[in-house]
């Protein structure tokens, strides 16, 4: 896991890259860990944010959950990269390994459920990767709603990480289970969009959020290779919100939909 300074200054701008260094030197990344390719941290700013970067080949994935949507990495990142390039950490992939091999299938399972009991978030990931059924649109929502409800004071100010969907969503399309992914994809989009009204700062997140649910609806929709009337039951979806008021975002999902019909046909 190695990667130069140049590299990481070339992925963002020269403003963010000082600052992403300023971060690191100001000593603001609060837990760094590496797992195989995969690395976590969490980065302090005007919020805690999470930070992940995975390295494949010649490729380096990163993500963060600040609303940053300038060009490159954002300093978060940017400390991250540069700390890893500093001083590499730890692989712990290793040590679990070794111990996944000796531990008792019994005991294993035992480890889960509790894990499983404790963790809602990790619990739902569980049965989107090897369960049969999947929530419904409502139920979605619901979370979501409660999510942005959260945070309103009486508005929402800040960007609110979306990720927890967004991998339910990537661990049915891995199954290949489209429909399911495109029920979580489809109540991100309708939730916020029907939310708008509470949002008053961070609109760009908000912006891109829909815009990746969206993406992710479509692409899922057409890898059902769906029948003519199944195609508009499913478009109609997008027309639905692109008609509904108040038609904050309306351009975005009429857009959406010439996209969708463009590439169905």
């Amino acid at each position: 896991m190695n990667i130069e300074t140049e590299v990481i200054e070339n992925r963002s701008t020269d403003a963010v890259f000082e600052r992403g260094r300023n971060y690191r030197d100001e000593g603001r990344i609060q837990q760094l860990d590496r797992f195989g390719n995969l690395v976590t941290a969490t980065v302090s700013g005007s919020n805690l944010y999470d930070v992940t970067v995975e390295f494949g080949g010649h490729h380096i994935d990163t993500r963060c959950t600040c609303p940053y949507d300038g060009n490159g990495d954002c300093k978060h990142v940017v400390a991250v990269l540069l700390d890893i390039a500093a001083s590499p950490p730890q692989d712990e992939s290793d040590r679990v390994e070794a111990v996944l091999n000796d531990v008792l299938a019994e005991d294993l399972r035992e480890f889960v459920r509790d894990s499983l009991a404790e963790r809602p978030e990790l619990r739902e990931q569980f049965l989107a990767r090897f369960g049969d059924d999947y929530k419904s649109v409502d139920e979605y929502r619901e979370e979501i709603a409660q999510l942005l409800e959260q945070h309103a004071d009486p508005v929402v100010f800040e960007a609110i990480d979306f990720s927890r969907f967004f991998e339910i969503a990537e661990q049915y399309r891995d199954r290949n289970r489209y429909l399911a992914a495109a029920t979580v994809y489809r109540a991100v989009f309708e939730e916020i969009d029907e939310k708008y009204n509470l949002i008053d700062g961070a609109y760009d997140h908000y912006a891109r959020t829909i815009q990746t649910a969206i993406d992710g609806y479509a692409d899922c929709i057409l890898a059902t290779n769906p029948r003519p009337e199944e195609f508009d039951t499913y478009a109609g979806v997008l027309e639905e919100r692109a008609t509904t008021e108040p038609r904050i975002n309306d351009e975005q999902f009429w857009r959406a939909l010439d996209d969708l019909e463009e590439r169905y046909e």
